[in-house]
């Protein structure tokens, strides 16, 4: 079973999904704005998963031992979004309404596209102190300072880079990565995704480098219940910028309850 943090104690259950798959701890601002309202799971992500499959069946565990108040809510962040739609696609029964937050990509053009818009961030300077961090020894310390470099380079203006990083796993981001995109060169993913039912909110901002809107456009065609939101100054990581981070709350707070209550 995976570590699991809850909040809150009344209300429908909403899960909280983490980016990376590494970001262990980073959706915590997210659960406790949640937690007056919901009782909350923010299950840290197995650092030893390597597949998707793997990743879902981790999930449906959680879910199975938490289906006393009905089909949870996911709110999912970057590759937490894609876990919650592959997971909703896999036990479309289990799943309540779905947040999308600044999701990653599902199919080549949009990742050509997120590609060319890393290539316009990063000057000469930048890809040297990529390639230095990269050769950190230790790997605690080597996978902390990627993590603050990459925050840094997908984000417009924070108000803070609190993400309470949990380190004890810290994930095989590019072995999930290589599974993914091979399950979307194969046409399972997003195809797959027409088995969701639920109510479904793509939450975005126009300063992620993950086009938000060609995603969107990926997933339209078989996800047509596909709410979408976008603001203009905001990057990868709403809930933690100036200028977005209280409208965040409101807007996914409204939307909860209003699903939640159908």
């Amino acid at each position: 079973m995976l570590k699991v943090r809850s909040y809150g104690d009344s209300g429908r259950r909403v899960i909280v999904l983490h980016g990376g798959p590494g970001a262990c701890g980073s959706m915590a601002l997210v659960a406790r704005g949640l937690a007056d309202s919901y009782r909350v799971l923010e299950p840290f992500q197995s650092g030893t998963a390597t597949t998707v499959a793997e990743h879902v069946a981790d999930l449906h565990e959680v879910v199975e031992s938490h289906t006393d108040a009905g089909a949870p809510a996911i709110v999912g962040h970057s590759w937490g979004a894609m876990l919650a739609l592959a997971y909703a696609a896999a036990h479309p029964t289990m799943v309540g309404p779905i947040v999308l937050v600044c999701s990653g990509t599902f199919d080549l053009p949009s990742r050509e596209r997120f590609g060319a818009n890393m290539d316009k961030r990063m000057d000469a300077a930048m890809r040297r102190r990529l390639e230095e961090l990269r050769q950190l020894p230790d790997p605690n310390e080597r996978f902390r300072a990627l993590g603050d470099f990459t925050m840094e380079l997908y984000s417009y203006d924070l108000a803070t880079t609190d993400q309470e990083i949990d380190e004890s796993e810290p994930g095989a981001n590019s072995e999930t990565w290589e599974d993914m995109v091979r399950l979307q060169g194969e046409g399972v993913y997003p195809a797959v995704f027409a088995t969701i039912k639920s109510p479904v909110l793509m939450l975005h901002g126009a300063a992620d480098p993950h086009p938000g809107e060609m995603v969107r456009a990926s997933l339209a065609p078989y996800i047509p219940q596909l709410e979408y939101r976008e603001w203009e100054r905001c990057g990868h990581y709403p809930w933690l910028e100036k200028a977005t981070r209280e409208e965040f709350h409101l807007v996914l707070r409204k939307w909860l309850a209003e699903r939640l209550r159908e």
